[in-house]
């Protein structure tokens, strides 16, 4: 590498909002506060002088572990279409990426919902392709919380759930956001179809795009939105309580869906026995199974309607759509009145 050979970012957003209002997102402190930042940080601290030579400073902190700050002058100001800024970490680590610089560009246009704008983000001048490498999620994430901010659709312009309806996962993932109160858009999509494979290579759904990025697996999907957006907590909070939702989440995944989903209520829902019928001896040999899981969660209820804590957890939400489906065929009276704190929290649940 020469002396001359550094490494370049950009990343792009199209956002439906009027420039000015975008470019006032960049150089106002009240507003920059509200998205600066990978998703789950929080700005703590942001002093702009958004003048040519002046200079700015923004900490930044997550949820747990230490703050960042991160500085510089700004070099070109021409509102509403152009901002070029500086850019140094503080700190003996970060601040060894040296100084790189910001250009914003904001290119307004007329669309069929109204006006939009482009945003691009050109990050110049980093030293090492790791450096620019470590920047790319964070302005991504960044510019997702820029988007839900400004634009009308909010979170749902930059976050979509994909899957069938049907899917306890997918209700499961639902009901995580509704509960965290993040909107989202959704496309109904059938497992293992080119659709869903190019987002999760299993075939499975559901999947979840943010941006830029894109999760599988409901549990690490619940965990993400869990941890980048306000709202109610979805995993419990101290060592002891999350340690016994993890226990009934595992319970849940690798034993309870097989048992209840795969193995009972699928048999219905798809019959493959004897002239069309359920196979009465996959049925048959589950129900002793669910009999058992379903006295191990009853004892976890006792009383109250949540397995663990004061509050709603990702265990609560990946029980809540396998009760429902188990309790709409044959055996399920007789399987959920043996177990009536289950079948109380779940009507809790409903409500």
């Amino acid at each position: 590498m020469t002396a001359r050979d550094t490494f370049d970012l950009t990343v792009s957003r199209t956002i439906r909002a009027p420039r000015q209002k975008v470019f006032e997102a960049f150089v106002k402190p009240e507003l920059l506060q509200r998205w600066f930042g990978p998703r789950g940080f929080k700005v703590t601290d942001a002093s702009l002088e958004p003048r040519v030579g002046g200079r700015y400073r923004v900490t930044m902190r997550p949820r747990t572990g230490e703050a960042y700050t991160v500085g510089g002058e700004y070099r070109e100001i021409k509102a509403p279409e152009r901002l070029v800024f500086t850019w140094k970490w503080e700190g003996e680590e970060m601040g060894a990426m040296g100084e790189t610089l910001v250009t914003v560009t904001l290119v307004e246009r007329r669309a069929e919902h109204g006006v939009e704008t482009e945003v691009s983000l050109l990050h110049s001048g980093f030293p090492a392709p790791e450096a620019r490498d470590a920047h790319n999620g964070g302005w991504n994430s960044s510019l997702n919380d820029l988007v839900d901010l400004i634009d009308p659709r909010g979170s749902a312009a930059t976050i979509t759930v994909y899957g069938d309806p049907r899917s306890t996962y997918v209700r499961t993932l639902r009901m995580a956001l509704a509960e965290k109160g993040i909107a989202y858009a959704y496309e109904p999509v059938a497992p293992h179809t080119e659709q869903i494979l190019a987002l999760n290579p299993f075939g499975r759904v559901p999947a979840l795009r943010d941006g830029d990025l894109t999760l599988y697996e409901t549990t690490a999907i619940v965990r993400y939105i869990d941890e980048c957006f306000d709202g109610p907590l979805l995993l419990a909070g101290n060592t002891r309580t999350r340690a016994m939702m993890e226990q009934y989440v595992s319970l849940i995944n690798c034993h309870g869906y097989d048992a209840m989903i795969r193995r009972y209520v699928l048999q219905y829902v798809f019959p493959k026995g004897p002239d069309g019928a359920p196979d009465r001896a996959v049925i048959d040999k589950a129900v002793p199974e669910i009999t058992s899981q379903l006295a191990v969660l009853d004892r976890a209820y006792g009383p109250r309607n949540l397995l663990v804590g004061a509050t709603v957890t990702l265990a609560d939400l990946l029980l809540a759509p396998i009760v429902f489906y188990l309790g709409m065929f044959p055996e399920s009276k007789a399987l959920l009145a043996a177990a009536p704190n289950v079948s109380r929290a779940h009507a809790a649940m409903a409500e």
